[in-house]
């Protein structure tokens, strides 16, 4: 997939670059689902979504994500950043390169690859997918990573375990409060790069 231009992207994508949090997150009118607020005061305030001063060459609308420190960013303009605190993979799950959001779901589909059936047996019951929803391991979107236009397996996405955020503890995957990723999904459009990095920025 082509990627965007700075400009393109700017032209595309400016109200949400520039608008840095909106006062609550919101599902939009025709989601078939109601959920109430993953997140709490009980969440410490390093993986609280907060707006903060960020240097980087990477133009806005850049995903950022810093597996070690359990950090998604995505790039604003003005020298700074959306944070978001998200679960990262597990050792020997964990992944780190550059790719683009080339599909984006809501309520998606969640189809456990064979390894994990081989680990977990009764997740045969789902070889040929669990319906989206709020039990939905994936949560309440999903941004799939590509690579050279090929699907890398990963995804950005929401979580039945809140808990787990700030946590190793996904299969490779990012996850995040489903208000967050509700969020970063508008904020995302298909074409977006993301980067991640393994041991720090």
């Amino acid at each position: 997939m082509a990627l965007l231009t700075r400009r393109s992207f700017l032209g595309t994508a400016a109200a949400a670059l520039t608008s840095p949090l909106a006062p609550a997150w919101a599902l939009e009118e025709d989601d078939p689902y109601r959920m109430p607020a993953q997140s709490s005061a009980k969440t410490p305030a390093e993986f609280r979504r907060t707006v903060v001063n960020y240097q980087t060459k990477q133009f806005p609308g850049t995903i950022i994500v810093d597996t070690s420190a359990r950090h998604l960013y995505i790039v604003l303009q003005g020298g700074q950043a959306i944070r978001y605190g998200i679960a990262v993979g597990k050792d020997g799950f964990r992944w780190a390169g550059m790719a683009d959001v080339s599909r984006k779901v809501m309520w998606p589909k969640w189809t456990p690859p064979p390894e994990m059936i081989k680990r977990k047996p009764e997740l045969a019951q789902w070889k040929d997918g669990m319906p989206g929803g709020p039990k939905n391991p994936l949560g309440a979107r999903a941004l799939y990573l590509f690579r050279d236009g090929r699907d890398t397996g990963y995804r950005i996405h929401g979580t039945t375990e809140p808990a787990s955020i700030g946590k190793a503890a996904s299969s490779g995957c990012i996850r995040m409060f489903n208000e967050d990723v509700i969020e970063l999904y508008r904020r995302t459009p298909v074409g977006s790069r993301v980067l991640v990095y393994s041991e720090g920025l």
